[in-house]
């Protein structure tokens, strides 16, 4: 998408275009707001901008987390071009996707990863580290491949290809994300001498503000892509490890993680992303007007109001539950369905259909129990521990919001399922 063009389409072919769902709404080259972005009521991102600009004494870590698809993305984009950022941090963002295997990730990536893109990209805008520091980061690259080859008994490695330091933070990161032997060799060489790799990044985070009297920040975004497990392994059994480096760091952070007894431990460095809220807490009925222009804004500056019949737009921000992808899902499925038909403007038929194909996905996989807990919740409201929460959350059967405090509700493309399957259920539970 490096060329991609935020116009407003005219036509249904450009407004399938306009909500692929991972589009990720950078700032303008200038600096300037993308096009497509649209804030959300409250700016709850706010809080975190406001929390890195206030003074600190370390460098402040950050655990950003939220819904799938809720623009954590975007937000964390935002940011790096935000002008009070720029004038107390030298922002480097980078996606943990392009530097590590996130099936098979591991602390020990995630630091070699924060190093190479302080080295790589602070070079490459143009920025000159202290000669002493390059012969010191060249000897530590030289001890690392002598303990790869210590560890291979004689064994030839191609990662001896990567000779200076350029050559090695590039072929590092590539290797450790596409090479199993290679990220075994360096993991036990890491693990080994972790202090050394801590010590390589805070070294060249103090040259960086050294040169530039501002601090680096770090924002590492998709790190909420791996599962909880090797989240727990990360940020609860190695927290003191990923909490060393000297320099801001913002670590996204899945929601299941957020939702899990062992995310007490950051707890006080976390901030959530919530959903944009389209009624009111024990008030499906209650229409909140501000979350619903949100959403038709959303819808708008992507697309000619024209396109799209105004009762098809209500259907599709109320079947969004104030989620951005899941409104981008549904935009999609219902385009398509409009063009099959060769039509020139979504109706509200489309958007049905789009709420079906929706509703049908969550049909597969829930079962008895989980839409009896479903019903409960949307009784109630209410955000409370349970052992079905968290999955259900993370697979956005439930969605979090937040009127000061906070809440849930189920998915509304569910209601109907939970409805038509409520004494199927009840004799299938009582069975049980």
């Amino acid at each position: 998408m490096e060329n991609f063009q935020y116009i407003t389409a005219q036509d249904l072919d450009r407004a399938w275009l306009n909500f692929e769902l991972d589009l990720r709404l950078e700032p303008l080259p200038d600096g300037s707001p993308n096009p497509f972005y649209v804030d959300r009521p409250g700016n709850p991102v706010a809080e975190l901008q406001d929390a890195l600009c206030a003074p600190f004494v370390q460098p402040p870590k950050f655990f950003f987390s939220g819904h799938r698809g809720c623009g954590k993305s975007t937000e964390l984009l935002r940011l790096t071009a935000d002008p009070a950022i720029k004038a107390k941090f030298v922002p480097f963002h980078f996606s943990i996707r392009n530097e590590a295997d996130i099936n098979d990730l591991d602390f020990r990536d995630v630091l070699l990863a924060i190093g190479s893109h302080l080295y790589r990209d602070y070079r490459q805008q143009g920025g000159k580290l202290p000669d002493q520091l390059m012969k010191e980061l060249d000897s530590w690259r030289g001890s690392i491949q002598t303990e790869v080859r210590t560890i291979l008994n004689g064994r030839t490695s191609e990662f001896e290809i990567a000779a200076g330091l350029d050559a090695f933070f590039a072929n590092a990161a590539l290797k450790m994300k596409l090479e199993p032997a290679t990220r075994s060799e360096l993991r036990q060489v890491f693990e080994r001498n972790v202090t050394g790799l801590i010590k390589t990044i805070n070294d060249l985070a103090t040259a960086i503000w050294a040169r530039e009297r501002r601090s680096p920040l770090v924002l590492i975004d998709d790190l909420d892509k791996p599962d909880l497990e090797l989240a727990k392994k990360i940020f609860h059994d190695r927290r003191e490890i990923m909490l060393q480096p000297t320099c801001a760091i913002v670590y996204t952070i899945s929601s299941a993680l957020f939702y899990s007894k062992e995310f007490d431990a950051i707890r006080d460095l976390a901030i959530f992303l919530p959903n944009v809220k389209l009624h009111a807490k024990d008030q499906p009925e209650a229409r909140d007007d501000e979350g619903y222009r949100t959403m038709r804004l959303l819808a708008h500056k992507r697309m000619m109001p024209t396109l799209l019949a105004d009762d098809a737009l209500d259907m599709a921000i109320t079947y969004s539950g104030g989620v951005f992808r899941e409104m981008a899902r549904l935009m999609r499925t219902a385009i398509s369905r409009a063009r099959i038909r060769k039509s020139a403007q979504i109706q509200l038929a489309d958007v049905e259909w789009a709420v079906i194909e929706v509703r049908n996905e969550y049909r597969r996989f829930l079962d008895p129990v989980d839409r009896q807990f479903l019903r409960a919740v949307h009784r109630h409201n209410r955000l409370e521990y349970h052992d079905r929460l968290r999955p259900l959350l993370q697979l956005l059967a439930l969605l979090e919001y937040r009127n000061n405090e906070n809440w849930c509700d189920v998915h509304p493309a569910l209601l109907k399922l939970l409805d038509e399957t409520a004494e199927y259920d009840n004799d299938s539970t009582v069975q049980n």
